[in-house]
């Protein structure tokens, strides 16, 4: 089973997100010298505490300055942007890095109403996702005679298209094109066990060269992991609390860990405990169980491990520490 990082390129209290962007490619490099299969990135707008708006020009970035990993979207919020534009940069990506780059996408506006205005869009964009999804197949397929619009670069490169989601709408649709399916269940897992059923039985090969045969599940977890769980579960302060404040309506910078969580209300604290309750936090021994645990349950063919800790240095410890448990496993 493979396993890789949704890195959602933090920005810490007290740093700059030069520096975010510094400890995104150290963490990759790290991550390209281990076993980890794929590196990820995702589109937000408007969040200081996220380093990763421009999501195709930072996977150019971690590209360049990594050798084998695969490297892509999770996920690009299709709804933000033509499927022209998004088969140009990816087709680019691709021309360049060869077949390393991964697309996902998802139909969430990566931001508020403000964010839809200042893109130019509007909310109904969205409706538009499952024909905007087959147009940008389209675009990466062999081409077409007579085509109209040819995405150059693009057309040919295949890049390996995903559907992002947290909901039964998205199963569906990746169920229906023959895709592979990631479930956003480190933020959002209420509907992850419908909506699993429903991909894995309505599951539709496409027949298109290269694709699935099968259904194909990544599984999203959160995971902290420390010499000790006293550790571990210190570090996972910070994640509480960004949910926390977000959720609030006060999102910013990713909070230093702290043993004091008494701003977190018991109304919003019940919020963040559901919210995140698909994580593994502690030790390597306690990783092992709750990871296990995990995969009894859930039967994924694919693990995305995401964590947001504040020190970068014990950011990369925690998914060395993981990366270890899983080839164990």
């Amino acid at each position: 089973m493979r396993y890789s990082i949704l890195d959602l390129a933090p920005v810490p209290e007290g740093s700059s997100t030069a520096e975010a962007i510094a400890d995104s490619v150290a963490l990759a490099r790290m991550a390209d010298g281990l076993n980890y299969h794929r590196y990820w990135l995702a589109e937000h707008h408007n969040m200081i505490g996220i380093a990763s708006a421009a999501t195709s020009v930072m996977i150019g970035h971690i590209s360049a300055q990594t050798s084998r990993i695969r490297v892509g979207a999770g996920g690009i919020m299709l709804p933000n942007h033509s499927p022209l534009s998004i088969a140009e940069q990816f087709g680019t990506l691709a021309t360049i890095y060869g077949d390393r780059i991964d697309l996902g996408l998802g139909r969430a506006p990566g931001g508020d109403g403000a964010v839809f205005r200042a893109l130019r869009k509007t909310p109904d964009m969205a409706e538009n996702f499952p024909h905007d999804v087959v147009e940008l197949m389209g675009y990466l397929a062999e081409s077409q005679p007579n085509a109209q619009v040819v995405a150059h670069p693009g057309q040919g490169t295949n890049v390996p298209v995903w559907i992002l989601g947290s909901s039964l709408f998205g199963a569906q649709l990746a169920a229906m094109l023959g895709l592979p399916y990631a479930f956003a269940s480190h933020f959002a897992p209420g509907a992850l066990d419908e909506a699993l059923q429903v991909y894995r039985e309505r599951f539709e090969p496409s027949g298109r060269p290269g694709a699935e045969t099968g259904p194909h599940f990544m599984l999203a977890v959160n995971v902290i992991a420390a010499d000790t769980d006293e550790t571990a579960h210190y570090l996972h302060s910070s994640q509480k609390l960004a949910f926390a404040r977000l959720r609030s309506g006060r999102p910013g910078r990713l909070p230093k860990p702290t043993r004091d969580l008494s701003e977190i209300t018991p109304q919003i604290g019940r919020m963040v405990g559901q919210a995140l309750r698909v994580s593994a936090v502690g030790s390597p021994v306690t990783l092992r169980q709750e990871l296990s645990d995990l995969i009894a349950q859930y039967r994924p063919d694919e693990l995305i491990l995401t964590g947001q800790i504040h020190d970068p240095e014990a950011r990369q410890t925690s998914f060395r520490l993981a990366a270890e448990v899983l080839e164990d496993l």
